[in-house]
């Protein structure tokens, strides 16, 4: 088992030397090392994934290894971070990185080792929830770090809390033993001693078994009985296991809009789309060169994945069962004759008289509008790719009521993903460039409705919606403009679409809505405040002449939210600007950002007081 020795080499040298940002690097480097030689056993797929998520923290570690905050922190303690979560995360990148020495090549073939696999898997299950609770812990507003890295923070936790969820919480939710405890509990024996003779007919088992038979918590009393209960809760329909080739290279996830790169692998789109995003012109499982940086759906690994799902019946999208409807409190109701009716009005959207598609679209568009449960019944009988397709129409009637029934529909969540999975975003952009004003209006409000998830933002992001939302923002109606703002607020929060967004032209639109003192300044200060952590966004912010008098003013005056998105971009244009903290100190906001750190929201009175500092700092050079 070549992987052993690797993994047997790490372990002897492991370092226990008093704990700094340099050890947790060095510790995610190691589990690094260990992912890259590659993982054998019954547990592949759970090292895997966990060494996985673990390496992605390499960049972030790398970026507070020499922090101000993570020195003064070991100053405060000699051998530890206090009071914080890095000590916890500490101890949890230990216990990963044991955890997977001890797991891989583990085979329960050979021998009846269900009550060791049992245990191993109860452990992965306690390794990531001490993962996604000491990353949920650490101070992230005192560390200086990047929005980027931030981000990427943000998308492990995520994907720990999604294998929390999976796979369940440990049993024993008060886990109140301290980690260290269980990590003394873990340590390995030299590979050199003895082991059970029954278990060292199969190389590591017996490493495997003693490491995870002391790390359950003393306080389990039948742990056996726990772990089977886990192994039981893994088998259950929505943890089935996933076949590789279903699953995204990137995200290990079974995937629900595959696309084809230039390279000809297959990748779910929302995380290609992000590695592209991130200037990666390689393919990330090949690392050959992008001829191109095209996506091409795979429809056929599509319809594979769709019937994979409803043999195993995995992510039941249909809400209506044999012409029942099942409700929110589990109650059914018979909907055959609505269904009916809706099948035969969907029926009519193909017909080739522009007069019955008229009619069709428009009583769809008021069905939609109804009910939840004609969003569900709507969806059940096909309508939504034919209606996509008729975002396309030459009738300005029918494109008005296709996009506003596609917005109606996307109200209730389960549609969304079928709206994605349909490609409606290139259409919804199309109309909101050259459709009526009132399509325009509906085309951003739907944009903002499909954007509420994660993955959609960093797709409508990549498709151009962008550009035509900013000149909606700055050309459109009173409703139009409010539309797309809160579709490019709700856009901007992926931080590749901030980028986009300033190139678009975003930052002298808002800025002219503050000089202007319009109705739109409160929704222009809050997506300005998410902009301003993108390094574009500051430089062009920096560069409007206006900018500085106009959120000094906003410092005294408004609502509190107001008054703290304006102080927290002044904070990001002033920081080590003084050029801009001169002319911040010429207009006497000295006295407003002192009520603001006595009296306004909490993070308003963090940026108040770190601004009045350096204000004072200046004014003393």
């Amino acid at each position: 088992m070549p992987n052993r020795n690797l993994a047997s080499a790490e372990m002897a040298g492991e370092d226990t030397t008093p704990m700094n940002g340099a050890v947790l690097l060095r510790l995610v480097r190691d589990v690094a090392r260990i992912s890259a030689a590659g993982f054998s056993g019954f547990f592949k797929r759970e090292c895997t994934e966990l060494g996985r998520r673990v390496s992605l923290l390499a960049h972030f570690l790398e970026e507070i290894e020499d922090s101000e905050r993570i020195q003064q922190c070991c100053r405060m303690g000699s051998s530890s971070f206090p009071n914080s979560g890095f000590a916890d995360l500490n101890l949890a990148l230990l216990v990963a990185k044991r955890l997977l020495f001890a797991a891989n090549g583990f085979d329960n073939s050979e021998l009846n080792c269900d009550d060791a696999t049992m245990k191993i898997l109860f452990q992965f299950q306690c390794v990531t929830w001490k993962l996604e609770k000491a990353l949920d812990n650490l101070p992230y507003d005192d560390l200086n770090i990047s929005e980027e890295v931030l981000e990427q923070v943000e998308l492990v936790r995520s994907q720990l809390r999604r294998a929390g969820e999976r796979h369940g919480r440990p049993l024993n939710p008060s886990l109140s033993q301290p980690l260290d405890k269980e990590i003394e509990g873990l340590h390995l024996h030299n590979v050199g001693n003895t082991v059970n003779e029954a278990s060292a007919k199969v190389e590591g088992v017996g490493e495997g078994v003693e490491a995870v038979e002391h790390i359950l918590n003393e306080d389990v009393n039948d742990p056996v009985s726990l772990s089977c209960k886990a192994l039981e809760e893994s088998k259950k329909p929505e943890s089935v296991s996933v076949p590789d080739d279903l699953r995204c290279p990137i995200s290990l996830e079974l995937m629900r809009d595959p696309v084809i790169v230039a390279t000809g692998q297959t990748y779910e789109r929302c995380y290609i789309q992000r590695w592209l995003d991130c200037g990666n012109t390689t393919c990330p499982k090949t690392r050959q060169k992008l001829q191109n940086l095209s996506l091409t759906p795979n429809y056929v690994l599509r319809s594979l994945i769709s019937q994979w799902c409803a043999k195993h019946e995995v992510v039941q999208l249909a809400s209506v069962v044999n012409g029942r409807l099942k409700r929110s409190d589990g109650s059914f109701r018979d909907v055959k004759g609505d269904m009916a009716a809706i099948e035969v009005l969907v029926c009519r959207l193909a017909s080739r008289c522009v007069k019955e598609i008229r009619a069709a679209v428009a009583e769809i568009r008021s069905l939609s509008k109804r009910s939840t449960d004609n969003r569900i019944l709507l969806a059940a009988a096909g309508a939504i790719p034919i209606l996509v397709n008729l975002l396309a129409s030459d009738d300005g009637e029918v494109q008005d009521n296709a996009v506003t029934s596609i917005l109606n529909l996307s109200i209730y969540n389960e549609n969304k993903e079928l709206i994605m999975l349909a490609n409606a975003v290139p259409s919804v952009v199309q109309v909101l460039r050259e459709g009526s004003v009132e399509a325009k209006e509906n085309a951003a409000a739907t944009l903002f409705t499909l954007s509420v998830a994660e993955e959609n933002k960093i797709i409508i992001g990549a498709s151009g919606a962008i550009p035509a939302l900013v000149e909606l923002l700055q050309n459109g109606t009173s409703r139009g403009k409010k539309d797309a703002a809160t579709a490019l607020f709700n856009l901007c929060i992926y931080q590749g679409n901030k980028g986009r967004a300033v190139r678009a032209g975003i930052v002298p639109v808002l800025v002219k809505m503050l000089t202007d003192s319009s109705s739109m300044a409160d929704e222009a200060l809050t997506i300005l405040a998410i902009l301003v952590s993108h390094h574009e966004a500051k430089a062009a912010l920096v560069g409007a002449r206006a900018t500085i008098h106009v959120l000094a003013d906003l410092l005294g005056t408004g609502l509190p939210h107001c008054r703290e998105n304006a102080v927290v971009i002044l904070a990001s244009i002033c920081r080590r600007n003084s050029t801009n903290l001169a002319c911040l100190s010429r207009l006497g906001a000295a006295r407003a950002l002192a009520e603001l750190a006595e009296s306004g929201t909490e993070r308003a009175k963090r940026k108040a007081a770190a601004l009045l500092e350096q204000l004072r700092s200046s004014q003393e050079v």
